[in-house]
């Protein structure tokens, strides 16, 4: 027997079973999304691997250690690990940019070499929101208040919460990272091996520090809020005005830095408790320079990605699933030699009138009783039966398999009218 092949660790498949909560959380962002106004766009999965060394920032986790890069005939290139890069090498390379302004959206796999865990996976899948050209605070709240509005659609609101935080300007952003960088190196003997990397890397991800002994270590570190330009300052007061006035709860996170080069001014993060130490489900924030940086004219932009996976697990955790809709709606059930054509032909009508009902037709041998299992393993909330004395009465029977009517008999030419009765 030939060895069988699988799938590579931490690349999943997603079974049929599993499909329909993401076909459903794919669609709730789609009209979310619709509903602000936004634009889809598409990016390829592999990229120049300078694009993300030269945005995400060469001394981060995702370049140093999780990348996957190959060489193509000379050039390095890069399966994308986030979508933002992308977005803005497009925008910039199509001209959406300069002197515009844009709301953009986009879903698709992203891919990381990480160690493999709950949550966390080497390929994954992330959906995004990108605007460019807007430099004032309230495209910031705009994206908070259009994933808020998510977490209502899915009915984990209360099982979320929203940490935000301001990283100031570039200038004082730098000016900060001097002052805790001179902190960290008076300490450095109380610091893990991971935290003396980044001090000399990139020193505001010690703030992020998972290790309880670095954290009690922080509660003495210089505030970043102690360094923020007034402009910054006011820009922060702005956003938390917009939160308030639309009823959005938020806690203050000095340490919230994101993990990204990029990022400027606002950050943010939705959290929840119910996923363990993978807990982040959302994050964002504001990257003005991120476009000139990439070879475009400055512009601002702010935006955020969440992880599809994490969502669906949340889902799946909390038991938010159980109205995910069936695949099929009605099984055609066929008794006796004579009733397939005449069954196959009422299928396809049904299709054609009523294209809003999913109808799967019996295929194959199978008597009755078999016919009716797979009927009621289909999902399906009718099972249409043709038996051949039925069918020189030109009749059909209706079995409701959800018990909820009776069971009946009806001529063949009032099906589609009474079929949508019972949708």
């Amino acid at each position: 027997m030939a060895k069988k092949i699988q799938a590579i660790r931490g690349m999943n498949d997603t079974l049929p079973d599993q499909t329909p909560v993401w076909q459903k959380l794919e669609s709730l962002l789609r009209q979310v999304v619709s509903s602000y106004g936004y634009s889809e766009i598409r990016m390829p999965l592999v990229e120049s691997t300078d694009l993300f060394k030269r945005s995400i920032g060469e001394v981060t986790d995702i370049v140093e250690k999780e990348m996957y890069t190959f060489d193509d005939n000379g050039n390095s290139l890069t399966l994308r690990p986030e979508g933002t890069a992308s977005c803005v090498r497009a925008g910039n390379e199509h001209g959406l940019l300069y002197n515009q302004e844009r709301r953009l959206w986009y879903t698709g796999p992203m891919f990381r070499h990480e160690r493999p865990q709950k949550g966390r996976y080497r390929q994954f899948h992330q959906f995004g929101v990108e605007t460019f050209g807007m430099a004032s605070a309230d495209i910031d709240a705009e994206i908070i208040l259009l994933s808020a509005r998510l977490w209502k659609k899915l009915g984990i609101d209360k099982h979320v919460e929203l940490q935000i935080n301001s990283l100031g300007s570039n200038a004082a952003r730098a000016h900060y990272k001097e002052v805790l960088v001179a902190f960290l190196e008076k300490h450095e003997a109380q610091l893990d091996d991971d935290s003396k990397r980044r001090m000399k890397t990139n020193p505001m991800r010690v703030l992020d520090s998972k290790n309880p002994q670095v954290q009690a270590l922080l509660v003495d570190a210089p505030k970043l809020s102690e360094y923020l330009d007034d402009e910054s300052i006011e820009h922060f007061k702005q956003l938390q005005k917009y939160l308030d006035a639309a009823g959005i709860k938020y806690v203050l996170n000095e340490r919230l830095v994101r993990g990204l080069d990029y990022y400027n001014r606002t950050v943010f993060e939705w959290v929840t408790s119910s996923l363990g130490a993978q807990g982040t489900i959302c994050a964002g924030g504001r990257y003005d320079g991120l476009v000139e940086q990439l070879g475009g004219k400055a512009t601002p932009a702010v935006g955020f990605a969440m992880g599809l996976e994490r969502i669906v697990l949340m889902l799946n955790e909390l038991e938010l699933n159980n109205d995910v809709p069936s695949d099929v709606d009605i099984y055609s059930v066929l008794v006796g030699d004579k009733t397939d054509l005449a069954g196959f032909k009422m299928a396809e009508l049904i299709r054609t009138e009523l294209p809003h009902l999913k109808i799967m037709h019996h295929c194959g041998a199978g008597n009755f009783k078999k016919q009716m299992k797979r009927a009621d393993k289909s999902g399906a909330r009718l099972a249409l039966i043709i038996a051949e004395d039925e069918l020189q009465d030109n009749c059909v029977t209706i079995k409701d398999l959800s018990g909820k009517t009776d069971q009946k008999t009806i001529e063949m030419d009032s099906l589609l009218t009474v079929l949508p009765t019972y949708f």
